[in-house]
């Protein structure tokens, strides 16, 4: 039992953790950019908020945001507003300079990339749902208290493991060097899939208002 817990969970949560997102193409463009340790940075504040949300998941957030409807809306057009906001940043910052072809990325402090990291994770209560749902299929009826903390703490190694991951991949010198060619693309890229994340997140709630 407690074995199929376990495998359940990390299954789940890695076919979610391998499907890109907003917090993959953050976290992937600084390290791409050559900015390896705020890409770490950013990772820690992206777990971070696995771990609340897990954790909240097991107490019952999931039944929080079902009564309380509106709370998880106005989690989602805040965190829409914020992915856009990011992407109009990021957008700007690959402007060549000069005459040459070279984007100029957004740079970060250790606690703006973690502020960073964190905001863009936060902001989405769907991971919320998620963990609540995983663990309801998969936690048995009233586990003890240190099987819920197991599985909670497998959920937080999971994410740090597949974003220390990108961090270490990205910031490869063969993958810098490639960025390096394509840093005006590839930083839109990131901007434009962040953003369409973000319109996402506000179309999904504006459907909830019209009853769509």
């Amino acid at each position: 039992m407690i074995l199929q817990t376990f495998s359940t969970v990390a299954l789940m949560h890695w076919i979610i953790l391998l499907t890109p997102g907003a917090n993959f193409f953050l976290v992937s463009q600084l390290a791409a950019s050559g900015q390896r340790r705020t890409a770490l940075q950013a990772s820690l504040g992206i777990c971070t908020v696995t771990l609340i949300w897990a954790s909240l998941a097991v107490l019952g957030i999931g039944w929080v945001f079902h009564t309380y409807p509106w709370l998880r809306i106005a989690m989602q057009l805040g965190g829409g507003g914020y992915l856009l906001w990011l992407a109009w940043k990021l957008w700007p910052s690959a402007a060549p300079a000069g005459q040459t072809e070279s984007a100029a990325p957004l740079r970060y402090s250790g606690w703006q990339a973690y502020r960073t990291g964190f905001l863009t994770n936060i902001l989405n209560p769907k991971t919320a749902l998620f963990f609540g749902s995983v663990f309801a299929t998969a936690l048995p009826h009233q586990p003890p208290v240190w099987l819920i903390a197991c599985t909670v703490l497998l959920a937080w190694i999971n994410a740090m493991t597949w974003h220390i991951f990108i961090s270490l991949a990205f910031s490869q010198t063969l993958i810098q060097r490639w960025y390096a060619r394509s840093a005006i693309q590839m930083t839109r890229l990131a901007a434009l899939v962040i953003g369409g994340f973000g319109i996402k997140l506000l179309w999904t709630s504006l459907a909830w208002f019209t009853g769509g």
